[in-house]
């Protein structure tokens, strides 16, 4: 038995036992497989403090290699006899065999730097053929409530590799905070990255952190973020959210606002979480502002920066939680409605997501957006991030839209992790990580065509009331490892799935965690230092609708 997270289709244990990995151990890459090659030398090497010496021929060495009778993301790992063999259908595929290779080599190898310098290493003798049930394997990091700085993205992405999770949903606007250079509009960065103060807890909460909070990634930052999230096989999906959840881009050109119906020059970032009524202005002065924007975003997120899923061609427009009360009070939204034909603001807000739409489509690129988006109608070829439940994701799988499915009963991060008064914080329904692990992305009553619209799902991370990376780690962990799996493996249904198996593999997951400095919460409760006594959430009390 190996005790692999996600857990592989196929493991065959050998007759040797264990093969042993020292100072002659080579490592030979085949065409395609350099940057995994680079990766393992670079990962490894620090870990093991073994120099992994180039070495085609010798006899004791790891051959990388591609075999096109795979599908692209599979991989098939021979550790039984000499050369060790990682194979994969394309380069990502011998990716994820390195990183499960990394798993059978102890918990030690995910440190980063040798604890006992000339040690040898064993790893089980078996042959892992594995594969992945989604091509959609997301993970969504709001950075906009609470910024986190660059080497904290970089962390995380290192974690989703290690997970074999493949798209990052990067949240770069909101309300609170924009956190990308735009170069053609500098206040975004200068005005629109920085709040003067911030809610402690729930919005409701009489708390307050009485001191400025912001941050923004360069455009060389974000090069660098898609670079690195490329070499392993993460597609980067930004997202620019439109036409709610502006308030922070209105701040800073206030032109942008609702300029008829309140003093947008009056408006500041805001400090506050829930969701502003202070939304884009239906204008085309707004419409020539946001297509500069994406023209810079489409620049920094090339369609081409993983070539194995073609997700990096999406680009996120958010589209959520648009409130409605200044279009209906401003002179200027009723007249785009009656020169558009329109029937009312719900079908505004879907002609603005649909000139974006139509923006996008046109460069070859494909946008996405929450399941509000759905109201009013959408192009062929947009996506839909199912959040508000099941429901989006069914509804825009049977009108032949692909989906992600995120239902936030699920696998909304945020929530809590357990009752009680010692969770930091409490958030929404109580989700452990058994919840999490029997979790199905793929509803009910989809036709067998129709669920092949689904081309994944996803966990989410907002980070209202996350004020830093302890506490995105708290609430992100253990429960990023369990959907992992239900995201990556061939798992059976919800209630037949081996809960207690996961759960022994884990006991080497945490050591694993532990060498990578993961502060996840511990199976017995938070530590005292995770706590947050007398911060008060927004606990939702009973089983979340299975809708």
């Amino acid at each position: 038995m190996v005790d692999v997270i996600p857990a592989p289709a196929s493991v065959a244990h050998g007759s040797s036992g264990h093969a042993r990995v020292d100072g002659d151990t080579a490592l030979e890459a085949l065409p395609g497989t350099e940057g995994t090659a680079r990766w393992l030398r670079a990962t490894l090497g620090a870990a093991t403090g073994l120099p992994l010496p180039e070495g085609p021929g010798r006899p004791h060495r790891i051959v990388l290699g591609i075999d096109p009778g795979l599908p692209p993301e599979d991989y098939r790992l021979i550790t039984d006899a000499w050369p060790i063999r990682i194979e994969g259908g394309s380069p990502a595929g011998v990716f994820w065999g390195a990183q499960t290779f990394r798993q059978l080599l102890g918990a030690d190898a995910f440190r980063r730097a040798p604890l006992r310098p000339g040690r040898a290493w064993e790893v089980p003798a078996v042959t892992v053929e594995d594969g992945p049930r989604f091509r959609w394997r997301g993970l969504l990091l709001d950075v906009a409530r609470h910024f986190m700085p660059k080497e904290g993205v970089l962390r995380y992405l290192d974690l989703m590799a290690a997970h074999k999770l493949n798209v990052f949903h990067f949240h770069l606007t909101d309300d609170q905070g924009w956190r990308i250079e735009i170069k053609r509009y500098p206040k975004l960065t200068e005005t629109a990255s920085w709040r003067a103060r911030t809610k402690f807890g729930h919005r409701a909460s009489p708390l307050w952190e009485e001191k400025p909070h912001g941050g923004y990634y360069t455009q060389d930052d974000i090069r660098e973020i898609v670079a690195y999230a490329a070499e392993r096989h993460i597609a980067v999906v930004p997202e620019i959210d439109v036409p709610g959840h502006s308030q922070a881009a209105i701040a800073a050109y206030p032109e942008l606002g609702n300029t008829d119906v309140i003093d947008t020059t009056a408006l500041g970032v805001w400090d506050n979480w829930g969701i502003s009524s202070n939304v884009l202005a239906p204008t085309d002065t707004t419409l020539r502002f946001y297509e500069g924007v994406f023209e810079e975003v489409l620049e920094l997120f090339p369609a081409d920066a993983t070539g194995s899923t073609g997700f990096s061609s999406f680009v996120h427009v958010g589209g959520d939680e648009c409130r409605k009360e200044q279009w209906t009070e401003s002179v200027t939204a009723k007249t785009r409605i009656a020169d558009l034909g329109l029937a009312d603001e719900d079908a505004l807000q879907s002609w603005f997501i649909g000139h974006f739409d139509a923006w996008l489509a046109a460069r070859g690129r494909r946008l996405i957006g929450w399941d509000e988006i759905l109201e009013g109608g959408l192009a062929e070829g947009a996506a839909v991030s199912s959040w508000r439940g099941y429901g989006g994701g069914i509804a825009a799988a049977r009108a032949g839209h692909d989906v992600v499915m995120c239902p936030e009963q699920y696998v909304y991060l945020d929530h809590r992790q357990a009752p009680g008064e010692d969770e930091p914080v409490p958030i929404g329904f109580v989700r452990t990580l058994e919840d999490v692990y029997r979790f199905e992305p793929v509803p009910d009553g989809l036709t067998e065509a129709e669920a092949r619209h689904v081309l994944g799902t996803q966990a989410n991370v907002w980070t209202e009331v996350l004020e830093d990376t302890a506490r995105v780690d708290y609430q992100t962990f253990p429960r990023l490892a369990a959907f992992a799996e239900v995201a990556w493996s061939r798992l059976p249904a919800p209630a037949e799935r081996d809960f207690a198996g996961f759960e022994r593999r884990m006991a080497a997951h945490y050591a694993r965690l532990d060498a990578l400095g993961v502060a996840y919460r511990p199976p017995a409760g938070p530590r005292p230092w995770q706590k947050r006594p007398g911060v008060p959430g927004r606990p939702v009390e009973g089983p979340p609708p299975n809708k």
